[in-house]
Order: structure tokens, then C-alpha cells, then sequence
């Protein structure tokens, strides 16, 4: 009886030890750096006629600077040289409430992808049910550009529940930023 009392006492400073070390031990969510906790995931809407895959993409807000980071990765044998992106702020009703369109040059090599990180004005204080939502709407190639046609409608319909618009692509010769030994001049 005397070893049974004993054993209950011990397992009791046992789990008495447990819980106060557990108490002053971190969780999880408190170990992550403050630009992990002001990272904002961005959801990213894929049109796959085009070249350019973005991926990855997240919105860290590091002191005053807005930072967009992303990973890209180029799906044909053309150098890629830029793109132009829309970004939706939107509500937890699906309402688009902020519009943002963004040019943003770089060079990534046919075939390879790359993660890069764009410095933007862009001043966002998201609410909590606030998302983000972001399409490619132009693509700049040194031998094409890839244009999608009604991007805010296709992104609209998309942010809204609607799946079954898709958007069209159009693609047109580079003139300007041919290589100078592809360039034919008549």
C-alpha cells in the first residue's frame, strides 16, 4: 500500500514538472520572425496559354517597403523579360475592393523558373476575410508578347465562384526587343 502512495506522489510531481516546463515552453506561431507573421499569401489564378508560370507568391510588408515574392518559371525556349500582373484585394463577400496593376521587368532563360522578390508601392492593411487574388495579364518575351484578353473579367468571374470563363491569349511578335541577329529590316 505504502509503494502505491508513493508511486501516485511521484507520478504526480512527474506530471506537475511537465506541465510547468509545457508552460513556459514556445508554441509554435510565437518561434515565427515578424516578416514571417506579416507575410500575406496571395492565391494565384494560372492562365496556361501562357509562357510564365507564377507560383508561390506571398506579399511581406519588412518596415515601410511592400515586397511581392514569387516563383516564376518560363515553359518555353524564349528568354522572358517582364510581365504585367493584376492584383485584387477581396472582401470575405467575394467584392473586389482594390484594383492593382503592376509592371515588372526581369530577365529569366527558356526553360528555367526562378524565385524573385519585386519591391512595390503597393500599401495594403488586409482585414481579417480579406484575400488576395492575382492573374498574369501580360507576358514579355524577346520574341512575342502574350496579352490575355478581358483579364479583369476573367479574374472577376474567378474571385466570384464563376470557373468557367477562360481567358483568351493573344500573342503578337515582339518588334522592339528582338535580338539584334534575328532582327530582319526590309
Amino acid at each position: 500500500m505504502r509503494c502505491g502512495a508513493l508511486s501516485r506522489s511521484f507520478i504526480t510531481i512527474i506530471l506537475l514538472v511537465i506541465l510547468l516546463v509545457g508552460a513556459n515552453t514556445p508554441v509554435a506561431s510565437n518561434l515565427q520572425d515578424v516578416g514571417e507573421q506579416r507575410a500575406t499569401p496571395v492565391e494565384s489564378f494560372q492562365v496556361l496559354e501562357l509562357p510564365l508560370n507564377i507560383t508561390n507568391v506571398t506579399l511581406t510588408h519588412p518596415k515601410n517597403d511592400s515586397l511581392l515574392k514569387c516563383t516564376l518559371a518560363n515553359n518555353s525556349l524564349s528568354r522572358i523579360l517582364g510581365l504585367r500582373y493584376l492584383l485584387f484585394v477581396v472582401d470575405s463577400a467575394n467584392k473586389v475592393l482594390t484594383t492593382i496593376s503592376r509592371t515588372e521587368g526581369f530577365r529569366l532563360a527558356g526553360y528555367s523558373s526562378k524565385t524573385l522578390t519585386f519591391r512595390s508601392p503597393i500599401r495594403l492593411k488586409l482585414k481579417a476575410g480579406y484575400r488576395l487574388e492575382l492573374m498574369l495579364e501580360q507576358v514579355v518575351g524577346e520574341e512575342s508578347i502574350w496579352e490575355v484578353l478581358k483579364s479583369r473579367d476573367a479574374l472577376e468571374a474567378y474571385v466570384s465562384g464563376d470557373y468557367s470563363v477562360v481567358p483568351q491569349v493573344l500573342r503578337v511578335s515582339n518588334q522592339v526587343d528582338v535580338p539584334p541577329r534575328a532582327r530582319v529590316i526590309y
